[in-house]
C-alpha cells in the first residue's frame, strides 16, 4: 500500500501538485542575473553541514531530473496551468547560482525573491526555509557554492499560461502570508523538542504537503501555534493522495523507524514518500529522527483527526481472519489478489509487505490513497536498511466495482470503522488518473468472487481453500509446509503459475511418469504424494470432490483440443548448462529473503509458516517437479520472485533464462525427502534427462 504521500486542498490541485513535487528545497525561477558571490573559503566542517542541511531540505528531489547529474534542474511538473521547471542550483556562473551573493540567496530562500527581484512561485517552500537560523542559512550557502561541482545545464524557461505567467500577484500573496520571521524557540519545551520544530517547520518544510491550505494556496497553519495550529500538519488530500495527518500518528520509535528505513510495524512508505526517505530522511541523524518525531508526538489530535479522550492511546487494530474472508466478494478478492503478499489476517510480512492491520492508510476517512495505489501501483523505498524495492502491482484491469468490494473489505476488516469505497470514486479516480495497462496475455484471470453466484457455492468455495490452506485443512495429508498454491499461484489463477483454467478438459490423459491414463483425481493425489510429500485422498471424500468441482468450475467452456492461454509453466532451453554456484549468490540475492537462507522458509511472529521452505524435511520430496532443474527453472522464469516489478497480479518473474536455471539447479539439489516410490516412475517412457532418480 502507499502511505503519507502528498497534501493539499482538492479545490487546486495544480497547486498542490506544485507544492509536492517541487517543494523540496526548490528554488524555482531564481535569476542567472545577481551580484558578485561572496569570495570567502568556507571551512570543510561548515561545507559538510551545509551537505547535510540539504539532505535535511531534500533539495536533489526537484533540483534533479531522472538519471541527471545532480542538483542541475530540468525537472519538470506539468499542470493545467502550464509547465514549470526547477532550476539548476549548482555554483555554475552563466547556468547555476555561481554569481549569486549571499544576501541575494538569503533573500530568495527567505523572502522568495530572485536576484533580479522578481518573485518565486511558492512552490518553492520559502515560507517554511524563512525558519532557517542565519547560521545554518550560511552553511547550506557555502554547500551549494564550495562544495557542489559546477554543472553548466541551460535552465529552461518555464511554460506558464497567461495570466498565471504574470508573477505580480505574488508580492501581494508573500505580503499576506509570508512570515519571514527565524525559528523562534519555546522556552517551555526541551532542547530535543525545538529541534524537532526547527526541522518539522522549516527545512523539512513536511506542512508543505501535510498542512491544509486555504483559497489562496496558503498553508493554513506554519507552525503548531497560535488559533490555527491545530491545522498544521493535520492531513489533507490533492490529485487523489491523501497526505496524513502527522499529529501523534505514532510512537517516537516507530516515527523514528519508518523515516530511516521506509518501515515501521504499521506502514511501509510508497509513491513520492519514497523519494523523500531515500533522498532526506533516511541520513538524518538518529538525534535528529527522534527530534523529529518527539515533536510530532506531542502534537494532538487535529480537527480532522479521530478525537480520543485525554491521554487515551491510538485504537489497537490487530491482524486477524475477518469472518466474511470467504463468504464475500470483497473477501474472495482480497485472498486472490492481496492474500500473497498482505497475508488472510491482514498482517503482511515484516520487513517485506505492509500490514494492513493498524495502517494510518486504512483507518483514514479519505480512501484516495488506498484508490489511487490499487489503480496506479507503487514501489517501496530503497533505504540503506531495506535496500531491495518491493513493487506492488497496479490492479486497474479490475473493474470499479471489483476494487470497491475489496476495498471496503480491507476497511470493514482492519479499518476501525473507517467507511466503506463507493464504485463511483474508483470510476472518478480512474478517470482523472487513466490508469494503464501493458500486459498483452490473452489469459482471462478468473474472479473467484464469481463462485458465490453458483449452486455449489460453498463445495466450490471448500474446494478453493483447500488449495490455499492445504497444510491447515488437511494436516494428515500432507507431510510438509507446502501448500496448492505454493506452486499454483492464487489458488490456480495466475498465467503462467500452473492455473487450473482449463485443466479439467484434458483429463483423463495419458501420463508418462505413470505409464498409463489418469483421471483429474490421480493427478491431484499425485501432488499430494510428491509436492506435499503426504498421503492420497480417498477417491469417493468429499474434499477431493471439491477440490475437483473447483477445477471444474474454472473448466468453463474449454474442450480437450483447445489451447488455454497462460496454461502450465511455459518452457525453458534445455541446452542452458547451469551454474549452482551463481545460482547460490542469486537465491542470496533475490530468495533467501522469503525462503530462508538456508531454505527453511519463512515464518510470521506466531510461528505460521508464510512462505514455503525450499528444501530440508519441511519440504517437496524428490518426486515432485520441482525437484527437477527445469521444470523448476521454467517456473521460476515466470514467477519468482514476487514483488520484483509491475507485472499483474503479483509482480513475479523477471530473472533471465540463465538466472532461473542456475538458482533452479541450486535449490533443487539441495537435501530433501526421498519418494519412496520412485521406481515405479516412467516404465514405458523416457525419464527427463533432469529426473533426480
Amino acid at each position: 500500500m502507499q502511505y503519507q504521500i502528498k497534501g493539499n486542498r482538492r479545490d487546486w490541485p495544480t497547486v498542490g501538485a506544485i507544492v509536492r513535487r517541487l517543494a523540496g528545497g526548490a528554488l524555482l525561477g531564481l535569476s542567472l542575473l545577481g551580484g558578485t558571490a561572496a569570495a570567502t573559503t568556507a571551512d570543510a566542517s561548515t561545507i559538510e553541514r551545509g551537505r547535510y542541511l540539504a539532505q535535511l531540505g531534500d533539495c536533489v528531489a526537484c533540483h534533479t531530473t531522472e538519471k541527471g547529474t545532480p542538483m542541475a534542474g530540468g525537472r519538470a511538473l506539468e499542470t493545467p496551468f502550464g509547465k514549470l521547471y526547477s532550476t539548476n542550483i549548482t555554483p555554475d556562473k552563466e547556468t547555476g547560482i555561481g554569481n549569486y551573493s549571499f544576501e541575494q540567496f538569503d533573500r530568495a530562500m527567505r523572502k522568495g525573491v530572485a536576484a533580479d527581484g522578481h518573485n518565486l512561485y511558492p512552490a518553492m517552500p520559502y515560507p517554511s526555509y524563512a525558519k532557517m537560523t542565519g547560521e545554518d542559512m550560511q552553511a547550506l550557502y557555502a554547500y551549494l557554492m564550495q562544495g557542489l561541482e559546477a554543472v553548466k545545464q541551460s535552465n529552461k524557461p518555464d511554460e506558464m499560461k497567461w495570466p498565471f505567467s504574470m508573477r505580480w500577484g505574488l508580492a501581494i500573496w508573500n505580503w499576506l502570508f509570508l512570515d519571514d520571521t527565524p525559528y523562534q524557540p519555546n522556552t517551555g519545551k526541551d532542547e530535543t523538542w525545538n529541534r524537532g520544530a526547527y526541522l518539522v517547520q522549516g527545512l523539512g518544510h513536511c506542512g508543505a504537503c501535510h498542512t491544509p491550505r486555504g483559497l489562496l494556496f496558503q498553508e493554513k497553519a506554519m507552525s503548531d501555534a497560535g488559533s490555527k495550529g491545530d491545522y498544521f500538519l493535520a492531513g489533507e488530500t490533492v490529485e487523489h493522495w491523501r497526505a496524513l495527518s502527522l499529529r501523534n500518528l505514532w510512537t517516537v520509535d516507530d516515527t523514528a523507524l519508518f523515516l530511516k528505513t521506509g518501515q515501521n510495524r504499521f506502514a511501509t512508505a510508497s509513491g513520492n514518500m519514497t523519494e523523500v526517505i531515500m533522498h532526506s530522511t533516511q541520513h538524518f541523524s538518529d538525534a535528529d529522527l527522534v527530534a523529529v518525531a518527539t515533536y510530532l508526538k506531542s502534537l494532538p489530535p487535529g480537527p480532522y483527526d479521530k478525537p480520543l479522550p485525554a491521554g487515551a492511546p491510538q485504537p489497537a487494530v490487530v491482524a486477524h481472519v475477518p469472518d466474511t474472508l470467504f463468504s464475500s466478494r470483497g473477501g474472495l478478492g482480497y485472498i486472490q489478489f492481496c492474500g500473497d503478499c498482505h497475508r488472510a489476517d491482514g498482517g503482511g510480512v515484516a520487513k517485506i509487505f505492509p500490514t494492513l492491520a493498524g495502517n494510518p492508510t486504512v483507518l483514514s476517512k479519505d480512501a484516495s490513497t488506498l484508490v489511487h495505489i490499487m489503480l496506479t501501483g507503487g514501489q517501496t523505498a530503497a533505504t540503506a536498511a531495506h535496500p531491495r524495492v518491493f513493487t506492488m502491482p497496479a490492479f486497474a484491469r479490475l473493474s470499479d466495482q471489483e476494487l470497491a468490494e475489496i476495498l471496503s473489505f480491507v476497511r470493514a476488516s482492519w479499518g476501525d470503522g473507517a467507511p466503506a469505497v463507493d464504485a463511483a470514486l474508483v470510476a472518478k479516480m480512474r478517470a482523472a488518473l487513466d490508469p494503464q495497462t501493458t500486459d498483452s496475455s490473452k489469459f482471462d484471470t478468473p474472479r473467484l468472487a464469481d463462485m458465490l453466484k453458483e449452486a455449489n457455492a460453498d463445495q466450490l468455495v471448500r474446494g478453493m481453500r483447500l488449495n490455499l490452506e492445504t497444510k491447515d485443512l488437511l494436516p494428515e495429508h500432507v507431510g510438509d509446509q507446502l501448500n496448492c498454491s505454493s506452486c499454483h499461484l492464487n489458488a490456480g489463477t495466475v498465467a503462467d503459475g500452473s492455473p487450473y483454467v482449463g485443466v479439467s478438459a484434458f483429463f483423463p490423459s495419458y501420463g508418462a511418469r505413470a505409464g498409463k491414463v489418469i483421471t483429474l483425481e490421480d493427478r491431484i493425489n499425485g501432488c499430494f504424494r510428491r509436492s506435499m510429500n503426504g498421503k492420497p485422498l480417498a477417491k469417493d471424500s468429499p474434499d477431493l470432490k471439491a477440490m475437483v468441482a473447483y477445477f471444474d468450475w474454472m473448466k468453463r467452456e474449454t474442450k480437450p483440443e483447445d489451447k488455454v492461454a497462460g496454461r502450465g509453466i511455459g518452457k525453458i532451453d534445455r541446452s542452458i548448462v547451469p551454474d549452482p554456484e551463481n545460482g547460490k549468490k542469486i537465491y542470496a540475492d533475490q530468495c533467501a529473503v522469503c525462503h530462508g537462507d538456508n531454505g527453511e522458509g519463512l515464518r510470521n511472529a506466531a510461528g505460521k509458516m508464510v512462505y514455503p521452505p525450499l528444501w530440508g524435511d519441511e519440504s517437496f520430496n524428490i518426486g515432485a517437479g520441482m525437484a527437477r532443474t527445469y521444470t523448476a527453472a521454467a517456473f521460476v522464469k515466470r514467477n519468482m520472485p514476487i514483488g520484483f516489478h509491475g507485472k499483474f497480479p503479483l509482480g513475479q518473474g523477471g530473472l533471465s533464462d540463465q538466472e532461473s536455471v542456475d538458482v533452479a539447479e541450486y535449490f533443487s539439489h539441495q537435501p530433501r525427502p526421498d519418494f519412496p516410490d520412485k521406481v515405479k516412475d516412467w516404465p514405458k517412457d523416457p525419464k527427463p534427462s533432469d529426473a533426480r532418480y
